[in-house]
């Protein structure tokens, strides 16, 4: 039985060739990254791409598929997870995006084609707290990012951590998922600072 992974956005904006690259493969640095099943970590990763790129990825390999507005690659990222690729119609304007599918579930394309243009639809440009946190994750650079490592309480072990600044108290590794908002707001780049709080897509 397949059971079906929460599809996110990972990255507020357009990335450059480069940082999308970097962003196939956000979890590179994970401990165990040589042993169980990865699945779980990348199906339903999504984030916006710019035409180009889609391009550029489309003549690549042969695809796996295509659907309509989506193509499958044909290499496998883990088990039964591809790269999906999507160009889409979004309040009148063509918008492209890349995201990681899991093939073994068949509707999993056909959904989170759903969710982007839901998510994306939506009038008033917003983040929710979850997705603060996943673009944190994807802006900041592997020296400033890492893994809960035998130092840490054995129930934190394993969770991401990011370089925190923080003044006089100096630098510190942090809990991704234990950043208050005053240091989330002070992570994020002044133009997404400010935001509302959007509801989950």
């Amino acid at each position: 039985m397949t059971l079906s992974t929460p599809v996110r956005k990972v990255f507020q904006g357009v990335p450059d060739r480069r940082q999308m690259f970097r962003m196939f493969d956000r979890h590179t640095q994970r401990p165990s990254r040589c042993e169980g099943d990865a699945l779980a970590l990348y199906a339903g990763e999504w984030f916006e791409i710019g035409q180009i790129d889609h391009d550029y990825m489309f003549e690549i390999l042969p695809p796996l598929w295509m659907r309509g507005d989506m193509f499958a690659m044909r290499e496998f990222l883990t088990g039964s997870v591809t790269s999906v690729f999507f160009a889409l119609m979004i309040d009148g304007r063509m918008r492209h995006f890349h995201g990681y599918c899991d093939l073994a579930d068949t509707a999993s394309p056909e959904r989170m084609r759903a969710t982007i243009i839901d998510r994306e639809s939506r009038p008033v440009k917003a983040m929710t707290r979850t997705e603060r946190l996943e673009h944190i994750w994807s802006a900041t650079h592997d020296d400033y990012r890492s893994y809960a490592g035998d130092r840490w309480p054995e129930a934190d072990r394993g969770k991401r951590t990011v370089l925190f600044y923080g003044g006089r108290q100096g630098t510190s590794l942090i809990l991704l998922d234990g950043l208050t908002d005053a240091q989330i707001s002070a992570k994020l780049p002044v133009h997404l600072r400010y935001l509302p709080d959007a509801i989950a897509a």
